[in-house]
């Protein structure tokens, strides 16, 4: 029903782009050039699929910081499915694997904080304004 996988092709990449760019640039009337930045080679991609149809998108990436997790995007037909929360287990496994003992944050939109608090994180610092949405950082705490 569900499947989640580590992009390693263009294809998946592609699709991942696709949910994002439905998610970010047309519901919430980000920018395109604020959505996609310096940061897409290099960071680790995935792409969640409902019965083969890809709907959900995230990546991650090391920082000055510790490991930074951004662009989660379930496309709207799909988000009382779990498909987020399964996403965000599958990132949060392979970041601890590859990183165990750095610190994990994000920048949570307002609607979104309670989601991120039900899977271990914690808000840090006054609520901020990105791309005209309100965020708070989020800090994994287990």
């Amino acid at each position: 029903m569900i499947a989640l996988k580590r992009i390693d092709n263009e294809q998946d990449l592609q699709a991942a782009h696709k949910i994002r760019e439905q998610v970010f640039v047309h519901e919430q009337k980000v920018p395109r050039d604020a959505e996609y930045d310096q940061y897409e080679g290099v960071a680790k991609h995935y792409l969640a699929t409902y019965h083969g149809v890809p709907c959900g998108a995230a990546r991650w990436r090391k920082t000055d910081d510790g490991v930074k997790l951004e662009r989660f995007a379930v496309l709207q037909d799909y988000r009382s499915k779990n498909i987020g929360g399964l996403l965000l287990q599958a990132v949060l496994e392979d970041v601890l694997k590859a990183y165990p003992g750095t610190k994990i944050y994000l920048n949570a939109q307002l609607p979104a904080v309670n989601f991120y608090k039900r899977h271990g994180f914690v808000t840090e610092g006054e609520m901020f304004s990105e791309c005209d949405i309100d965020h708070f950082k989020m800090i994994y705490k287990g």
